[in-house]
């Protein structure tokens, strides 16, 4: 499907977050088409009831980038991936009060003991986050190299790869059935919906009147 110069596209990411945005979708009065339903369905694109409003479902990362270089005016995002990429493009308004979570850094429990009564000016970390992690160390007086993954950070101590990782954290079983301990929360982590500043100056309407209608929604 090829996106008509005047629709306005909103990004929205797959995965967890999805089932708690829908009935904000809902109260925004956007219904989108079957497909979007269809967990079968490999479609990324979707009409709406609204003609000139389409949805993307992209991965949570790619929705920032999304906004940010135009490709879509609107989305939801996680505090997370603003935080980690800084873009200037993105203007985010509105706190939607899902997705809640929040990064932390984890280790292996074994070792634990030994990690605290370390001195240590240089880490190894798992992470998908290696801006928001240096940031963090950094604060410290600590080197922090970051080993890049986008998924299975849990597995990365048992491997070698790493002692510590930074990842998202919520209930936390992920990390104990990998025999891993939460020692530091990070960021509390909650999405928030953005636009794309250059949407906003140009079509600031009916960006306004999005804003407006997913406000009153929440």
């Amino acid at each position: 499907m090829s996106v008509e110069p005047n629709k306005i596209i909103l990004a929205i990411p797959k995965g967890r977050i999805l089932d708690e945005l829908l009935p904000i979708l809902t109260g925004c009065g956007i219904e989108p088409e079957q497909d979007f339903f269809e967990k079968s369905s490999r479609k990324l694109q979707f009409a709406t009831n609204h003609p000139d409003l389409d949805i993307i479902r992209v991965r949570a990362f790619d929705v920032a980038t999304f906004v940010a270089h135009g490709a879509a005016d609107m989305g939801i995002v996680g505090t997370d991936v603003l935080h980690e990429f800084q873009y200037t493009e993105i203007y985010a308004p509105l706190d939607m009060k899902i997705g809640h979570c929040r990064l932390s850094i984890a280790v292996p429990k074994d070792e634990i003991d030994n990690l605290k009564e370390e001195q240590q000016s240089h880490v190894r970390i798992a992470t998908k986050y290696p801006n928001l992690t240096k940031t963090h160390y950094e604060k410290q007086g600590i080197q922090a190299e970051c080993i890049k993954l986008n998924g299975a950070m849990e597995i990365a101590p048992a491997l070698g790869l790493c002692r510590h990782i930074v990842d998202l954290v919520s209930t936390g079983s992920t990390l104990k059935a990998n025999n891993l301990v939460e020692t530091e929360s990070i960021l509390n982590v909650s999405s928030y919906f953005i636009v794309n500043r250059s949407s906003l100056k140009t079509r600031n309407t009916e960006m306004q009147g999005w804003i407006d209608k997913f406000a009153k929604a929440v």
